[in-house]
């Protein structure tokens, strides 16, 4: 036997009796965003069906078996059993609707999926067009090879030292460098 009642506000619950257990499963979500929490409880085989309360703190489920009454809170935060027998006098009841075992796993039976459409290869990347130099002021900067000039300094990319009219520097500490110098003087960096 297996039961469901929707509160309204995206929330469902499910109550199953699975021989001497009740599992309650307690969905809520909007569409495509479904959370859901199932917890159970040894209360024995059900005598009765189970009956829903909604009170002011929350949803009460009352649970008549051969065990006697269980109670069990629904709220938001989650599923939990009750010590004794809340006050259930100015209690809404709730009408449940009898389902099938398979729907009351946490939802209603989902239609198949369609297979997926394999994804075609990509396609590969054109070649970047050459680009005219970009200049600002006494700025330029070239794309292919890339270089930039500003003043009289010139950088160029796989290059690992900068040049300033005709002086070369120590591309690790900055230090200044001689053509023929093999390792910089000031940190040992090889150049």
């Amino acid at each position: 036997m297996a039961y469901k009642c929707e509160f309204g506000n995206g929330q469902e619950v499910y109550i199953e009796n699975q021989g001497v257990q009740t599992v309650v499963t307690l969905a809520s979500g909007s569409p495509g965003q479904q959370q859901q929490a199932s917890t159970g409880f040894q209360t024995g085989k059900w005598t009765l069906p189970p009956t829903l309360f909604r009170t002011a703190t929350g949803v009460i489920l009352r649970i008549e078996s051969e065990q006697g009454q269980s109670f069990v809170q629904l709220q938001a935060g989650g599923i939990s059993t009750m010590s004794g027998t809340p006050a259930l006098g100015n209690a809404e009841v709730l009408s449940l609707q009898q389902v099938e075992i398979r729907q009351s796993q946490g939802m209603p039976p989902m239609e198949p999926m369609k297979p997926m459409e394999p994804m075609r290869p990509m396609e590969p990347m054109k070649p970047m067009e050459p680009m005219e130099p970009m200049k600002m002021g006494d700025m330029e900067m070239n794309m292919n090879p890339m270089q930039m000039r500003m003043g009289n300094m010139s950088m160029q990319m796989g290059s690992s030292s900068f040049a300033t009219s005709g002086k070369r520097f120590c591309s690790q500490c900055g230090a200044a460098v001689t053509p023929s110098d093999r390792f910089c003087s000031n940190c040992g960096y090889q150049l």
